[in-house]
């Protein structure tokens, strides 16, 4: 079953040697979550389809649409059998802030510095605001979809939802 990734802004092809894209081992990362935690993408391998989305920033008025959407999805989510993880270069406690103000159900990682951002190549918009990249990681640790679009974050959960379920063979 083939996934194109889809990419919006402008960006370029996810195919690049500079970006993780459809068909690759998404990296592993180990970072800490809101709720005290630590968060190690290959922790779900052989158990369950992660939709891991990085986001610009807490509580602006994008991220926070997306972050509720994904609320409002997430037991859609699960019961395909999704997990979502958020991830922004936020503070555990501004993390922990956010998810408890959005009643946020999933996992938001931090990713102070940026590493897991780099690791991902997931670009800036203008240069300046951390860019808004939606992937979609089999059981087998396989990226199977992208979406990058800065500006229409809501299209990142009906997009990340069509795939998982296209996954389970819905």
């Amino acid at each position: 079953m083939a996934f194109p990734e889809q990419m919006g802004d402008g960006e370029q092809g996810a195919h690049s040697s500079k970006r993780v894209g459809v068909g690759d081992l998404a990296p592993d990362f180990a970072l800490p979550a809101h709720a005290g935690e630590e968060v190690r993408l290959s922790a779900y391998r052989g158990k369950r389809v992660v939709v891991l989305y990085f986001y610009p920033k807490d509580e602006t008025p994008g991220c926070t649409a997306e972050a509720c959407a994904f609320r409002d999805s997430y037991e859609v989510f699960t019961e395909a059998g999704a997990e979502v993880i958020g991830i922004s270069s936020d503070s555990v406690e501004s993390h922990d802030g956010f998810a408890a103000h959005h009643r946020l159900p999933f996992v938001l990682v931090s990713d102070q510095g940026g590493a897991v951002r780099k690791q991902y190549q997931v670009p800036s918009t203008f240069g300046l605001l951390p860019g808004r990249v939606t992937y979609v990681i089999d059981q087998q640790g396989i990226v199977r979809y992208m979406f990058a679009q800065q500006l229409n974050a809501a299209q990142h959960v009906r997009e990340a939802l069509r795939v998982v379920r296209e996954l389970r063979g819905e």
